[in-house]
């Protein structure tokens, strides 16, 4: 049986619509609270973390707009999200690099409030969209992995940093730096692996016989939408 071809059902996809609704209200909150403080206090650092909150609200508010629009509309903004989780590879591996070359550390209070925050949204975030781990819409599949990923990534991030702000050696970090980088090439890959394998199960009942389709109608194309 090919469960990838399953539609998504209306019960899923208003629940869907609900929790990502949610998920940018709270992050807008944080994002513009976090950034109001930071310009309050002038500590630059911690500005940057608000206005990275607002990234993924960009992010999720996509993701919600183009949901229920149809496939290729959907599979077009899992592309794009995986494009985000390339580009999130590729700036944690400048970080490193950063890192490395100029040892820098960030300020104990600012990093650790930074961690508690990131942690408690990764956290609330995933709680709402485990329930959609399983399913097989491109889109959805691309926020549960984005989501996964951010709870690994931060939480190994603040556990890991506490004990490294206390360690000479830069080694944890490192490593820690290359597995969400693997982590984000991994989820990238899953998203653009799923939407070229939809693309060819569309394009695959124009290369089978008349005859085929009187076999059975449970790969009927149509029910794919």
């Amino acid at each position: 049986m090919d469960h990838a071809a399953q539609p998504i059902t209306a019960d899923e996809s208003r629940l869907y619509r609900r929790r990502v609704m949610l998920i940018v209200g709270v992050i807008a909150g944080l994002a513009v609270t976090q950034s109001l403080y930071a310009l309050h206090l002038g500590d630059r650092f911690l500005l940057k973390d608000g206005i990275d909150w607002i990234y993924d609200v960009a992010l999720w508010a996509v993701a919600l707009a183009v949901f229920g629009r149809g496939q290729r509309f959907e599979e077009l903004a899992a592309l794009w999200v995986a494009g985000v989780l390339l580009v999130a590879a590729a700036h944690t591996g400048y970080d490193l690099w950063d890192k490395i070359a100029t040892g820098r550390r960030p300020e104990p209070w600012v990093a650790g409030w930074s961690a508690f925050t990131a942690i408690g949204l990764a956290l609330f975030v995933v709680g709402l969209m485990v329930r959609f781990r399983g399913s097989d819409n491109p889109l959805i599949m691309a926020t549960w992995l984005s989501s996964r990923n951010d709870m690994v990534s931060t939480t190994a991030f603040a556990i890991v940093g506490l004990w490294a702000r206390l360690n000479p050696s830069q080694t944890p970090e490192i490593i820690l730096d290359l597995v969400v980088i693997a982590l984000n090439l991994q989820a990238a890959g899953a998203i653009g692996l799923s939407v070229y394998q939809d693309w060819g199960r569309c394009r695959l009942p124009d290369r089978q016989d008349p005859e085929s389709h009187a076999t059975s109608g449970a790969n009927d194309p149509k029910s794919m939408d």
